[in-house]
């Protein structure tokens, strides 16, 4: 996956898991509170891994 798909799928897990959190505190849902916590989590570390791939990119660009 390059680092663009990365970026675009760890917003979209956040938003996702941002979304669950929010359902399941509204409907006093622990688990899906939890399970949307644990994709908003998924979500940062795939953001992270696309600005990784972009900096090693630049850094080998630059060589």
């Amino acid at each position: 996956m390059g680092s663009t798909s990365d970026k675009i799928s760890g917003k979209a897990n956040e938003i996702a898991g941002k979304t669950r959190q929010a359902v399941g505190k509204a409907t006093d849902n622990r688990e899906m509170q939890a399970k949307g916590a644990i994709q908003e989590a998924k979500g940062k570390g795939q953001v992270a891994t696309g600005k990784v791939k972009d900096k090693l990119k630049g850094a080998v660009d630059r060589l």
